[in-house]
């Protein structure tokens, strides 16, 4: 499987749907939005992206079978399937706040092999293969190199639902606040994912994530040279919830917070 050709077949097909994302952008109405969940919203844009997603994806393997934030296909395949979040930042996008992506991978079972994310509005481009390093607009990029929390800068997400245990995420972040060089919060989980694996954060945590949430960033965080587990230091971050993206050296020392500050009673 030619993992580089399959890349940027799918970086052209992303990128057409981030042309007609922008173009609506610049006339919707929310009047058009439709409640999923409690602050859960999707609206026509998410659902037309995710069927030229799908579309679009199908003809480059066209086996594949799909994992799909809306639910627009039914097409499966355990063993090779895409992985979409066709707008990842709705709320952003909605209330016309720059912030939102489009995020899509490709796994065979649980091991991601290409990821793409695309920010529209500033026309950057993400996207990796695996063990072809990482890029954005066809420039390498890294992770960065910084030892020490206090010299870090960290992105975080806040839940839309599932705040049983939020108290002592905030924790986290008042611990990061008063110890490092700050924590952005932009509310697209793959903006925050690419950001780390540029270099404009050293890490990102959060929790209460989605398969499409986080798939397309990570590959792309770990193919710059950064680290990804879960909360816990394990490997079930692509279906268990939450996630640690960040450079290897800080990882264990954020980590160690997360653990104590996440877990405590």
């Amino acid at each position: 499987m030619e993992l580089d050709l399959i890349c940027k077949k799918a970086i052209k097909v992303v990128k057409e749907v981030a042309a007609f994302m922008l173009e609506e952008r610049a006339r919707f109405n929310q009047e058009t939005v439709q409640i999923k969940g409690k602050n859960d919203l999707v609206s026509y844009v998410d659902i037309t992206a995710e069927k030229m997603l799908v579309e679009g994806l199908s003809k480059i393997l066209p086996d594949a079978g799909f994992l799909t934030e809306e639910a627009t296909t039914t097409k499966e395949n355990k063993n090779l399937f895409w992985i979409i979040d066709p707008l990842d930042g709705t709320t952003n996008f909605i209330h016309n706040l720059p912030s939102f992506g489009i995020s899509i991978a490709l796994a065979n079972q649980e091991e991601l092999l290409v990821g793409v994310v695309m920010e529209p509005n500033m026309d950057e481009c993400y996207y990796a293969w695996k063990g072809g390093g990482a890029f954005c607009n066809q420039k390498a990029i890294k992770v960065t190199s910084n030892h020490k929390i206090a010299d870090c800068l960290f992105g975080t997400g806040f839940p839309i639902n599932n705040h049983e245990t939020i108290s002592n995420y905030l924790d986290i972040t008042k611990y990061l606040v008063r110890n490092s060089r700050g924590v952005r919060r932009f509310g697209s989980a793959s903006i925050d994912l690419i950001y780390t694996a540029c270099g404009r954060f050293d890490a990102f945590f959060e929790y209460n994530l989605k398969p499409w949430d986080v798939a397309g960033g990570a590959i792309i965080v770990k193919e710059a040279g950064g680290h990804i587990s879960d909360f816990k230091g394990g490997e079930d971050w692509l279906y268990g919830q939450t996630i640690i993206a960040s450079n290897k050296h800080i990882h264990r020392n954020l980590l160690s917070i997360i653990e104590q500050e996440y877990y405590k009673s």
